[in-house]
């Protein structure tokens, strides 16, 4: 199967079963699920329970899933994940980014090369009108990510978390990206 994107560095191809290892060793790893669930443990039974199947959906509105296994393109070593996937099933308008990234690719611009490059492909091949993004407030390295890739802060919300990790006081932000703003930024 060909990839779905490919950058300078990184080359998005489809997620299968072949990553199930390496979904667990991401999601193992403390520090990069510190914002996600406080850093706890995840188990091969919810990767292949809740994760897979998340990352191996089909968007019809799309054309294809809204997950990708982000590897680099010279060594093929797996990064990580990244996400375009619509909040509506059924419509292509509005679209959630996202990434998780292994620490060993943090602070080599990755994330933000694989994210303007999503942007990109969903303002200029898979009729999104919007990219819409959110993290806790005091992810800075993630707010980075998203300003760099062209989104502005929306607002900050507070979820009710399950769990409450820490930072979880000072809520969650949304950033956002319109198809109009975008083609105004970058000459479209």
């Amino acid at each position: 199967m060909p990839n779905f994107l490919e950058t300078g560095r990184l080359a998005l191809r489809a997620l299968g079963e072949a990553d199930v290892d390496r979904l667990l060793d991401l999601d193992n790893d403390p520090e990069v699920m510190r914002f996600i669930n406080g850093g706890r443990p995840t188990t091969r039974e919810a990767v292949l329970a809740e994760s897979l199947p998340r990352f191996l959906h089909h968007y019809p509105c799309l054309g294809n899933r809204g997950f990708w296994a982000a590897e680099e393109r010279s060594t093929h070593e797996f990064l990580g994940w990244f996400e375009l996937k619509p909040l509506d099933a059924h419509s292509a308008a509005e679209a959630e980014l996202g990434y998780r990234l292994n620490r060993a690719a943090w602070g080599r611009g990755y994330a933000t090369e694989g994210a303007v490059a999503l942007v990109r492909k969903g303002f200029t091949e898979l009729g999104v009108e919007r990219v819409t993004a959110c993290t806790m407030t005091v992810n800075a390295r993630s707010r980075r990510v998203m300003e760099k890739a062209g989104l502005s802060y929306v607002r900050t919300f507070f979820e009710e978390w399950p769990e409450p990790i820490e930072g979880s006081e000072f809520g969650d932000v949304e950033y956002a990206l319109t198809r109009a703003d975008w083609e105004r930024s970058t000459g479209g």
